[in-house]
């Protein structure tokens, strides 16, 4: 399969030619695996990455074992906000949750690129926003929806981040990313077959109706897909009024 380019990444995309010129030479581009860790609490990113065809999600884990996702991030973003928001280690687990390609960058170059104070700088900062909204979206979702509307709210958020209409993921790791028990998952996923929204076999996923899908999630996934693409769309440096 070929290289996705770095383009394939919409943060990426969104640089303006001085600043994607400076950066391109030290982008590097690696293959994430399923399951693969790409930072936990405490520890001190050397990395941030743009995923291209791969998705990562922020995960929180509990002392007993126990974990939620807070959010998902794909060809959409970059992984490690905390770098340029000031923190120097990560908060949260990051695991790919979808293995595919991304391009990966030195902390240092990144940190040097906002410390410009450019457009570069204002488009990372909208970005973070986006994802605020998402996790706080999902706080509300996991705790006021059920588990059939977090599922479908789930698989078009990470749909919408994937070039295919099908993921590979396991019942488990699902119930692990939404907080749930494995037989909600189970319940949830053979509505959702019935219905013929979705085929489900050996942990592969295919979205087969996405507007059947789209007419049975709840409000939050739609929130959250407009401000991400309301805040990403090309704008100048914000206005002081």
């Amino acid at each position: 399969m070929p290289l996705a380019p770095a383009i394939a990444n919409r943060l990426l995309a969104g640089l303006d030619a001085a600043a994607f010129e400076r950066l391109e030479p030290h982008l590097e581009a690696v293959p994430l695996v399923l399951g693969q860790v790409l930072h936990q609490p405490g520890s001190h990113m050397r990395h941030v990455y743009f995923p291209t065809t791969a998705i990562v999600s922020l995960l929180y884990v509990m002392e007993n074992g126990a974990s939620a996702e807070i959010a998902v991030v794909g060809n959409d973003g970059i992984l490690g906000i905390s770098l340029f928001m000031g923190g120097e280690t990560a908060p949260n687990w990051a695991v790919v949750q979808s293995a595919g390609e991304s391009y990966r960058l030195a902390a240092p170059l990144l940190l040097k690129e906002f410390a410009l104070a450019g457009t570069t700088m204002h488009l990372l900062l909208r970005y973070t926003q986006a994802l605020i909204t998402q996790m706080s979206q999902t706080a509300v979702c996991n705790r006021h929806h059920s588990v059939d509307q977090q599922l479908c709210r789930w698989l078009l958020l990470s749909l919408d981040l994937l070039p295919t209409d099908e993921l590979v993921m396991t019942q488990e790791l699902i119930a692990n990313m939404l907080g749930v028990r494995r037989e909600g998952v189970t319940e949830a996923a053979g509505n959702l077959q019935a219905a013929g929204l979705i085929k489900y076999s050996r942990g592969r996923i295919r979205m087969l109706d996405r507007a059947g899908i789209e007419a049975r999630v709840c409000e939050c996934y739609r929130v959250v897909r407009n401000e991400s693409d309301r805040i990403m769309r090309p704008q100048g440096p914000p206005t002081v009024r």
